[in-house]
């Protein structure tokens, strides 16, 4: 893929953030630095004649933007502002300027952290506001594909259509290597992603992660994603991470919610229901771009054909980056959560609906699948009955398999290339 298809690729948040503006007061596009907000943000704005755009990253308008936040919003179109956590006190002003005129579609934010986590920050529009979370890339978006595997499996159950897959276990690993960043996605070659990671990390503990708090020891910050990564698809228990690092819990602590409020992790909180009260609560943790997360990991292509390599960690954690990418754009209102149990009993994703019913999926690096690795899903059918909908395990084989009982095998691209109904 060249720049120029590169440039091309439709991001589904586009439509969303177009219906938010048309009956919404405020769209904030939150996400990841380098994946697109800015790029998002303008194409729609320039939709507008009487649209206007201020960007907080050039010291002239951050200066004015300290001075005189009223006057800077008040602007009688739309107002694009990119990298709002630059000066949070302007979000103070922008409420005040939308609860004197309530028409939709008056201001268009984007930011690099989570707005309700930032330090010091006033009151942060409550009620006035939708927030359109943007990922890197996903593998539906790259490949122009519908990326509907949550609205199918639950439209449809083990009955969703699932077609053959071209791919084998090599080339989920390159796009896993690879990852969604769209500067990443453009290199040609391993090693021009890797200077572009390298970067990528240097600039984000230098300048995010201070835009948003203090760190005493960067050196610090750049261990822990080291260890991280290292602990990808596993259980985010902060004593092991802070007795690997040498460091106080607390600061181990404070130091993963930053990399979460910048959006480079993200935990995925513990399920349980009363039918499965042994399940513990300790959430797992991802890393939002598979790419970044192997790139801290020393993950390269040679070393992903050594036998000891963790290739499973690494391709769950890319399972688990595109379900939680399509929970941004899936019609079903669905959250994404894992479980383990005191047994050890395991089941890498559990989506649940609002309504209680579950879709419960396991991710193996194999091309091959045994009935054992049906052994975490079977046990939630057994605690659930009916309210799971059907377990899934998702290998790096070509045919989608049934396995009895609402259990079926079924590749990997499945997740991007299953049709929503």
């Amino acid at each position: 893929m060249d720049v120029d298809d590169l440039a091309l690729i439709p991001r589904r948040a586009l439509n969303m953030t177009r219906e938010a503006l048309a009956d919404t007061r405020v769209v904030v596009i939150n996400g990841a630095r380098q994946v697109g907000k800015s790029t998002l943000a303008q194409s729609i704005a320039r939709e507008r004649a009487d649209s206007s755009e201020l960007y907080l990253d050039q010291a002239a308008v951050r200066a004015a933007a300290q001075q005189d936040p009223d006057g800077l919003v008040h602007r009688e179109g739309l107002l694009l502002i990119d990298e709002i956590q630059r000066v949070p006190e302007l979000l103070l002003s922008i409420k005040r300027e939308v609860d004197a005129d309530p028409r939709p579609g008056r201001f268009l934010l984007t930011g690099s952290a989570r707005l309700l986590g930032l330090r010091d920050l006033p009151d942060a529009l409550p009620g006035r506001t939708e927030t359109i979370e943007l990922w890197p890339l996903s593998q539906g978006e790259i490949e122009r594909s519908p990326d509907a595997f949550i609205d199918a499996v639950f439209a449809h159950g083990a009955d969703a259509v699932f077609p053959t897959s071209d791919l084998r276990r090599s080339d989920y690993l390159d796009r896993a290597l690879r990852g969604g960043y769209p500067e990443a996605v453009h290199r040609a070659t391993h090693r021009r992603r890797a200077r572009f990671f390298e970067s990528y990390i240097s600039d984000l503990i230098n300048r995010d992660v201070k835009q948003v708090s203090d760190i005493e020891h960067p050196s610090d910050m750049r261990r822990l994603l080291n260890v991280l990564a290292g602990r990808m698809g596993g259980l985010a228990v902060l004593d092991n991470v802070s007795a690997d690092l040498g460091l106080p819990r607390t600061t181990v602590k404070r130091y993963v919610d930053l990399l979460d409020l910048v959006y480079v992790i993200r935990r995925i909180p513990a399920w349980s229901s009363n039918a499965t009260t042994r399940a513990i609560a300790t959430p797992k943790l991802i890393l939002v771009d598979s790419g970044l997360g192997a790139h801290l990991a020393g993950l390269t292509p040679s070393r992903m054909t050594d036998v000891t390599a963790p290739v499973g960690p690494l391709l769950e954690n890319f399972a688990l980056g595109e379900l939680a990418r399509q929970l941004t754009w899936s019609e079903e209102p669905v959250r994404l959560y894992h479980y383990r149990d005191r047994d050890r009993i395991e089941v890498d994703a559990v989506l649940e609906r609002a309504s209680g019913e579950v879709v419960g999926i396991e991710v193996k690096a194999s091309e091959t699948v045994r009935a054992e690795d049906f052994k975490g899903l079977r046990h939630l059918r057994r605690r659930l009955g009916d309210r799971l909908i059907a377990g899934f395990v998702l290998y790096t084989g070509r045919q989608a398999l049934p396995f009895g009982d609402g259990m079926r095998a079924v590749p990997l691209s499945a997740l991007w290339e299953a049709p929503p109904g």
